[in-house]
């Protein structure tokens, strides 16, 4: 791994711990890109912490997609996570309109905008999380990875739902809003209440349903992984921890919308261990 791919590793090891761990059990030679790849998702990922009003944000995201396009303003090798990733896309020929559809999704983070119904979620999941696993999948085997694009479509929605009910409590605290506005209706739940938890077994129901909606994308992902390639396994392990994460939300009830349902990391490198040997 060059400079910039070892920054991008060592930038993980905290941000994402799952797409980090995920890394060390790919090939060698692919290390590099994948942690590249991961490290831009991370990068975007925190710019709502970074920004005071969305315009900035927006600004930010304009010259990553710039960049990708190959109309950046200034020069891409000052930023190691900028010049690892776009050797990432030269090296395995990544489609950089997967990329510019990633930041375009992403804009929906720095609104505090409702998510309007679970066709608008899915597509968000599926813009981000499961690109990312799709993109992670053509720098492992680019030939295999088009036959498998509705696995990653399944598993990177399984992962994001879970991933946002784990940062419900953030989210209450910003004004955000992923549970779509349709799941809140159904369940007798609305934005209000969801953000000041005036009526728990409301807010309870809710998600509730989210996790009933990440678990069945996760039950038609388990079931195609029994044919994915090995060559792919890979890209989908940070995936695989979804039903640890679904599990401690379980266990949390409520308490999940106030505090963060996290794992410790001796439990996170186990199930790491298990997804990879399957």
């Amino acid at each position: 791994m060059n400079a910039n791919e070892t920054h991008c590793l060592q930038l993980l090891r905290n941000a994402d711990p799952d797409r980090y761990l995920s890394v060390l059990y790919a090939p060698e030679e692919k290390r590099g890109a994948l942690a590249a790849l991961y490290a831009f998702n991370t990068e975007i990922a925190r710019i709502r912490d970074l920004i005071h009003d969305p315009l900035p944000g927006e600004i930010r995201l304009q010259w990553w997609r710039d960049l990708v396009i190959g109309m950046e303003h200034g020069e891409a090798s000052g930023n190691p996570v900028a010049a690892g990733l776009m050797d990432a896309i030269r090296t395995y020929d990544l489609p950089r309109a997967a990329f510019d559809n990633y930041c375009e999704a992403r804009i929906f983070d720095l609104y505090n905008d409702p998510m309007p119904s679970r066709n608008d979620l899915e597509g968000y999941c599926g813009e981000t999380a499961s690109a990312l696993i799709q993109l992670a999948s053509l720098v492992l085997d680019a030939a295999k990875a088009p036959e498998h694009a509705e696995t990653a479509g399944h598993a990177g929605v399984a992962q994001a739902v879970a991933g946002l009910l784990r940062l419900l409590p953030l989210h209450r605290r910003r004004g955000q809003i992923y549970i779509p506005a349709d799941i809140l209706a159904a369940v007798g739940c609305s934005e209000t209440i969801l953000l000041d938890n005036s009526d728990q077994p409301a807010v309870k129901h809710a998600m509730d349903a989210m996790i009933a909606l990440a678990g069945d994308h996760l039950a038609k992902y388990e079931t195609a992984m029994k044919t994915l390639p090995a060559t792919l396994r890979p890209a989908y392990l940070p995936a695989a921890m979804t039903p640890v994460y679904l599990k401690k939300l379980k266990a949390s009830g409520l308490k999940a919308a106030t505090d963060i349902a996290d794992i410790s990391p001796l439990r996170r490198q186990w199930a790491m261990f298990r997804a990879s040997t399957r």
